[in-house]
């Protein structure tokens, strides 16, 4: 599916762009392989993700606040959170765990 590009790394399961994609799920295993080969870029806006990121994937992902494009065949990873906080809310890394989460895999087709 890959075109050298780096997994992208979301806080959230997000549209970049007009396409056609396809999400699903992945294990932590799978998501710290996926980056191990093809490096990653962090779009994540909140530093809880980054830090679950970061131990996910066994690197040192930095909150980056950047407005990004998924490029077509590029792949992204989202930490999709199990149930939706209340309006406002910013979690911690307590709370994001509390509530519980789940890795997706997004990858744009076209």
């Amino acid at each position: 599916m890959k075109d050298n590009y780096p997994v992208a790394l979301f806080n959230g399961v997000v549209i970049t762009a007009n396409g056609k994609y396809r999400i699903s799920d992945i294990s932590g295993d799978e998501a710290k392989a996926l980056v191990g080969k093809n490096g990653y870029v962090s779009a994540i806006g909140h530093e809880a993700t980054a830090v679950i990121f970061s131990q996910i994937l066994n690197e040192n992902v930095k909150m980056n606040r950047i407005q990004y494009r998924q490029s077509p065949r590029q792949l992204a990873i989202a930490l999709k959170l199990n149930q939706r906080p209340t309006e406002g809310s910013v979690l911690g890394i307590d709370e994001v765990n509390r509530i519980g989460y789940k890795l997706k895999l997004i990858e744009r087709l076209e």
